[in-house]
Formats: C-alpha cells, sequence, structure tokens
C-alpha cells in the first residue's frame, strides 16, 4: 500500500549554488504524525513549505493520498496550515476566524457555523467564540489557529513551529492538547520544531534534518539510543562520544579512547562497516549500583555538579576524558567537586555509530 504523502528527491536552491534541499525523499502513512526536527536551516521548513505550496521545489515530487501537488495552488491542495504568529484576522472573532476557511469553500453559513463551534468544542474553546483574538490568551489563539487548521477536514496537517511563542508550561500543556486532538481526527500531521523534547514528546516517527538532507528516519526512542550518524547523537539529548576501536566483532569487544578494553553489543559491533567507531554513552547509561560487579567500569573525577532535584548531571573526567554523567538526584547528595564517584555500563546500554 502506497504511503498517504510521499515526498520524492526534492531539490531547492534560493542562490544557485547552496541547495536548501539535497534529495529529500520521505513518505507518512495515513494518521501519522511525523516530525521535522533540526537547527535553523537545515531544511526542515522548506521541505514544509513546498509541500503546502508555498514554495516552489527545483525538482522532485509531492503526493498528499495518492494525488500529485505540482502545479495545485496552496488553496487548492486541502491542507491545514498552522504558523507560530498564529495568523489571525483580529477583526474577525474567534468563531469568524474558524469559519473562514468553509465560507471560502462556499459552505452554507449555518453550516459554516455549526462545524466551527463544533471545532472550538473540540479544543477547548466552545465558551470563547465572541472573543477577539486581542482577548484571547497566546495558548487560546494557537488553539483557535489549530480549529482554523482542522475545520475543512484536510487531507494533511501542517504545523510551523507552532509552540515557539508560548512559556514552558503553556507549550508542554499544548504538546498534550495537539497529541490529543490528532488522534481524535486521525488527522495526518507534519510538525516542524528544533526542539528535540518536544519532538520526543509527540511523534509517532521523527525526521532529523541537517544540511538540506535527512540524517535519520525514524522512531523517537531508535533517534534517541541508536543514533545513525554523529550529528543526530549530538543534536538529540546530551551524549558522551568516545573513540573506539573493534578489536573483537563476535565478542563485542572495543578499545576505548581513555577507558581501556570495554565490552559492547556484539551486534552492534558486527554491523560496523569498518573498526573505527565512535561509542555512544547517554549520560543516564552511567549507572553507580553496577559499579563493583559490571565488566564496562571507570572512575569520574567529579569536577561539577548539577542538580535539577529529580536528578543530578556530574560533569568532570575519567581517563582523561571529559565525561557527563546523570544519576538520581537523591543519589548525588554529598557528591561535590573532587569526589571520585565509581561508575559503570552495561554492554547493551551504548550504542556504536560508525567513525
Amino acid at each position: 500500500m502506497a504511503a498517504y504523502l510521499e515526498i520524492k528527491d526534492l531539490t531547492k536552491s534560493y542562490d544557485g549554488k547552496t541547495r536548501a534541499l539535497d534529495r529529500v525523499s520521505l513518505t507518512a502513512d495515513k494518521g501519522e504524525f511525523v516530525t521535522f526536527l533540526g537547527p535553523s536551516g537545515s531544511g526542515k521548513t522548506t521541505t514544509l513549505m513546498v509541500i503546502a505550496g508555498f514554495e516552489e521545489a527545483d525538482g522532485g515530487s509531492v503526493r498528499v493520498g495518492g494525488v500529485a501537488m505540482e502545479g495545485v495552488p496552496p488553496h487548492k491542495r486541502g491542507i491545514g496550515v498552522v504558523f507560530q504568529n498564529y495568523a489571525l484576522f483580529p477583526h474577525r472573532t474567534a468563531l469568524q476566524n474558524v469559519m473562514f476557511p468553509l465560507l471560502m469553500r462556499s459552505v452554507p453559513k449555518s453550516k459554516a457555523e455549526a462545524k466551527a463551534k463544533e471545532m472550538l468544542h473540540l479544543v477547548g474553546l466552545a465558551h470563547l467564540t465572541d472573543r477577539h483574538p486581542r482577548q484571547l490568551s497566546g495558548g487560546q489563539q494557537q488553539r483557535v489557529a489549530l480549529a482554523r487548521a482542522l475545520v475543512f477536514d484536510p487531507a494533511l496537517l501542517l504545523l510551523d513551529e507552532p509552540l515557539g511563542a508560548l512559556d514552558k508550561n503553556l507549550r508542554e500543556q499544548m504538546q498534550l492538547e495537539i497529541k490529543r486532538i490528532q488522534r481524535a481526527l486521525h488527522v495526518t500531521t507534519v510538525f516542524v520544531t528544533h526542539d528535540q523534547s518536544e519532538a520526543m514528546a509527540l511523534s509517532d516517527r521523527i525526521i532529523v534534518f541537517e544540511g538540506g538532507r535527512i540524517q535519520q528516519d525514524a522512531g523517537p526512542l531508535d533517534v534517541y539510543l541508536r543514533p545513525r550518524t554523529e550529528f543526530v547523537a549530538r543534536f538529540i539529548g546530551d551524549s558522551n562520544l568516545l573513540r573506539a576501536r573493534i578489536t573483537d566483532r563476535e565478542a563485542g569487544i572495543a578499545e576505548v579512547e581513555g577507558l581501556g578494553p570495554a565490552r559492547v553489543a556484539p551486534e552492534d559491533a558486527r554491523a560496523l562497516p569498518g573498526s573505527d567507531a565512535l561509542l555512544l554513552l547517554r549520560p543516564e547509561v552511567l549507572t553507580t549500583a553496577e559499579a563493583e560487579h559490571a565488566p564496562n567500569r571507570l572512575v569520574l573525577a567529579v569536577e561539577e555538579v548539577v542538580q535539577f532535584g529529580d536528578s543530578a548531571l556530574l560533569i568532570g573526567r575519567a581517563g582523561g576524558i571529559a565525561l557527563r554523567a546523570r544519576i538520581a538526584g537523591r543519589d548525588a547528595q554529598g557528591i561535590g567537586p573532587g569526589a571520585q564517584l565509581p561508575l559503570a555500563w552495561r554492554a547493551d546500554a551504548a550504542h556504536l555509530i560508525a567513525a
């Protein structure tokens, strides 16, 4: 079965020299929530704009529901779009803003009003239908923009950093709301962000962009635990990346810079194209619990402790190599600069990346 959204070999250059998009290909299934994640200038927003029809690609194709989008103007693509600035009509009420796409599609006013009220109820704003944007909070305006993008039953929903203007608590609340609404309507959704925690919280699948190319296309946990490239490993979450050389693929033995021989997952070692690798140790996989018995042991010379309450980040060095470990906040009591802390990690908790 063909994917609902199909993008093949998109290319785009603004100056004729540098490619903003370099043969970008991806798919999304019906009802899937896919996030484009990457730094500024990585190509994620350009890809979204090409899907919406606001940008024209130099090459490649876009299909939605099996229909080719080349030559189809934005207003005829049946795609709902929500931008960071919401783009609400200031002189229209919340209800009138949500009705607008239906009236533009010649839906009778009574039916448009009923459908708009239904959508405002879905986003939790049934009691604010007569408010103008200036009378609404940032989160409420965002909900109106979302309702307006969904009211005409779009073939696809595109969200371009819609939570960027909200404070932390409201962002987290709206993340849950967006996911709830998306699941209720089962609308295929593409979400653009540079916020990795937002991508992890919302997505069925994350597509990581960098330099106009896709670096990885996988589920959130795979992107975090098994990044395909050094860029993804550094961009997603906190990381310790150590140079290593595989000395025994079958047994899973590697010589790690500064730490000496270490056990790694044999299947990871066998999958590498060569012997040189980067060993990824997320700070939370370094634990005090198994330090006496685990095969992979080290002693962290603690230089700094950053306490978060539920956890603590320990920054220091082991074997001359800078390392970061994250342990439970209560376990960090009494640990300070100068401490020599035994730590260990399980072989299957690390991940090898081709160097």
